[in-house]
């Protein structure tokens, strides 16, 4: 990471100094489009895609599926299979409003 901050050069921002991404776009003050940071990962070889559902496990792991899948924008099926898969003890876990 340190090596790829040396290398970027000091691009002009055109709104605002404080706009400093880390993967900077080619159009000033924009992030790295989403595509083009993946091909980048995959040439240096980082397997992204491991990395993704790892961290989703983990969180299904801290929260109940459905409540993950509405926030990341998954399908409640996916979820519930990621938790099934990590050990997770959410099964019992029942949506909706617990106040009454």
């Amino acid at each position: 990471m340190r090596a790829y901050l040396a290398e970027q050069p000091r691009l002009a921002r055109a709104s605002s100094r404080s706009m400093a991404w880390l993967f900077p776009g080619r159009q000033p003050g924009h992030p790295m489009d989403p595509t083009s940071l993946l091909d980048q990962l995959r040439a240096a070889g980082v397997p992204a895609q491991r990395g993704r559902a790892s961290a989703i496990r983990q969180l299904v792991l801290q929260a109940p599926a459905p409540v993950v899948a509405r926030a990341l924008g998954y399908h409640d099926k996916t979820t519930t299979h990621l938790i099934v898969e990590a050990g997770g003890t959410w099964s019992r876990y029942a949506p909706g409003d617990h106040s009454q």
